[in-house]
């Protein structure tokens, strides 16, 4: 289950960035979640002041 707080699921998805996959299209996959659903945690991330760098793959 994915967090819902978005602190916590920043440190989530980083972490599952670092560890697990190459991209946001991966951890789509991976997770089996829709990309709706990656477009919603990037929102939520982006509230907080985050954005994903591709470059360094997580949300900075």
């Amino acid at each position: 289950m994915i967090p819902q707080d978005p602190v916590i699921l920043l440190s989530y998805i980083n972490t599952q960035l670092r560890d697990n996959y190459k991209d946001l299209e991966a951890l789509s996959d991976g997770l089996d979640i829709s990309r709706d659903e990656v477009d919603s945690i990037v929102k939520k991330l982006e509230a907080i002041g985050y954005k994903y760098d591709n470059s360094s793959n997580r949300f900075v």
